[in-house]
């Protein structure tokens, strides 16, 4: 394909993004397909010869879309808000086509000094700490894996430069509770502590929120058993219920171990945009590292993390590799991403971030943020005056944790009845939440945040979920 084919097909494609943008509303919500059905109707082999543009944007109509669960549609309640604005999308599509090589500074200089700029202005606009440096990762997933494998190093003054962990006498712990996100588990295991080294530390019955007693309990027994204690990871807004754990009363006991605290604030940290939801952090200033994603409630399209340190050299010196057909004389003066991070070759990750925030503007995003926050406090004070009904969890953010509990009925049937509701708004296609366990009860999970939900769309929400709770 030349540069003039490029022109004409692009066309296409811009107008069909637009006019599949701008029908969503009329789709159903979930995907529409069972197992394999998608494959089924792919050819078994790759075309020999080229097939015309206006073929594929047809498959993408008929066979690509039913297969998509719609979560820019204004009735996706589901996981967590996962924002791709269209200017979002135009910078990813800015980024393809410039197919820049992000190894170093030198092999595209815009890269990284723009990623600079913008995480620089989000640190600023969310008010971390002046002296903070960011850098852009995939998402949270990978970011704590980097949190860890640094905290992991400081524990053991860079063992990666000797035996690495297997040649330490000591074992290492990190802790947690059993409320963060899969990730951390799976970071643990991965930078190489082990499972059965990760403390998942008791919440409060009411908040689910880390309580510090509850993990100098379990510091100071890990101590007395001849381990050392590496890292906690401190959940603002975990995935379950966005529960909060208290980052202030953490960081001294951390710091009295020498203990590596991250914060994990993938979903929330978008809420710091705004003044009134800078107590999330409030104890910032004393952890290490901290992330937050822009592809979830801001609106950058997949994928976009940002990760802050307190000790970039630290990083730098945990992640750099530096052979010599990556040098150059510039080596000292400019950052080097490559360093910050687990991959070499990067995308300009930045570039969609920089589009979003020019084109909407910072007003704008905070407007968006409030309308959310006001749109779950709206509900959960229609469902907590509602008989049959509870909120289980405090609304500290855009999720709203119900239950249905109808007085006729025990556990576990409530529990049956819950899930019912959940598959049947579901199945039905005009809505789309998460049915969720919490204390081993089931629940219905509602993530408000979709660019386009305004409280017309929680409240017809609310009205399927009643409609659904008589007819099920």
């Amino acid at each position: 394909m030349g540069p003039e084919e490029f022109r004409a097909a692009g066309h296409e494609l811009i107008d069909w993004i637009a006019d599949y943008r701008a029908r969503i509303p009329e789709l159903p919500v979930q995907a529409q397909v069972g197992p394999g059905e998608v494959a089924g109707q792919l050819p078994k082999n790759a075309p020999e010869e080229a097939e015309p543009f206006a073929r594929l944007l047809a498959d993408l109509d008929a066979i690509v879309v039913p297969g998509v669960t719609q979560v820019q549609h204004p009735r996706y309640f589901g996981w967590f808000p996962s924002n791709a604005t269209l200017s979002s999308a135009l910078g990813d599509l800015a980024t393809a086509g410039l197919g820049a090589l992000g190894i170093t500074w030198q092999s595209a200089p815009a890269l990284t000094e723009v990623e600079e700029v913008v995480v620089e202005w989000l640190r600023e606009l969310t008010a971390l700490p002046e002296s903070w440096k960011g850098v852009i990762q995939d998402t949270a997933s990978t970011a704590c894996l980097v949190a860890l494998l640094a905290a992991r190093e400081r524990a053991t003054d860079y063992s990666e430069a000797r035996g690495g962990l297997q040649a330490e006498s000591t074992p290492l712990t990190v802790y947690t509770t059993e409320h963060a996100h899969s990730s951390i588990a799976k970071a643990v295991a991965l930078a190489g502590y082990g499972r059965d080294n990760l403390r998942l530390v008791g919440v409060d019955p009411v908040t689910y929120a880390m309580r510090p007693e509850a993990l100098a309990e379990a510091v100071e027994a890990d101590v007395a058993a001849g381990r050392r204690p590496a890292a906690v990871v401190v959940n603002v807004g975990t995935t379950g219920t966005t529960a909060v754990d208290p980052l202030a009363q953490i960081v001294p006991l951390a710091q009295r171990y020498g203990m590596w605290v991250h914060v994990d604030a993938a979903m929330a940290g978008s809420a710091l945009l705004l003044p009134e939801m800078r107590w999330l952090v409030e104890g910032v200033e004393g952890a290490d590292s901290l992330c937050w994603n822009p592809h979830k409630w801001l609106g950058t399209v997949l994928d976009c993390s940002l990760l802050y340190v307190a000790d970039p050299a630290h990083l730098i010196r945990v992640m750099s590799t530096n052979p010599s057909y990556l040098r150059s004389g510039v080596d000292g003066e400019v950052t080097q991403y490559k360093d910050w991070g687990i991959p070499l070759g990067r995308r300009f990750r930045a570039l969609k971030l920089w589009f979003v925030l020019l084109d909407e503007g910072v007003a704008a995003i905070r407007t968006r943020v409030r309308r959310d926050l006001e749109n779950a406090q709206w509900l959960a004070g229609e469902i907590e005056a509602a008989p049959d009904w509870q909120v289980v969890a405090p609304v500290t953010l855009q999720t709203v944790c119900i239950r249905h509990v109808p007085v006729d009925l025990v556990e576990p049937a409530i529990s049956a009845k819950n899930l019912a509701i959940a598959h049947h708004i579901n199945r039905m296609g005009h809505a789309y939440l998460t049915p969720s366990l919490l204390d081993g009860r089931q629940i219905l999970r509602i993530s408000i945040g979709a660019e386009r939900t305004e409280r017309v769309h929680v409240a017809a929400l609310w009205g399927a979920l009643r409609a659904a709770a008589a007819t099920v």
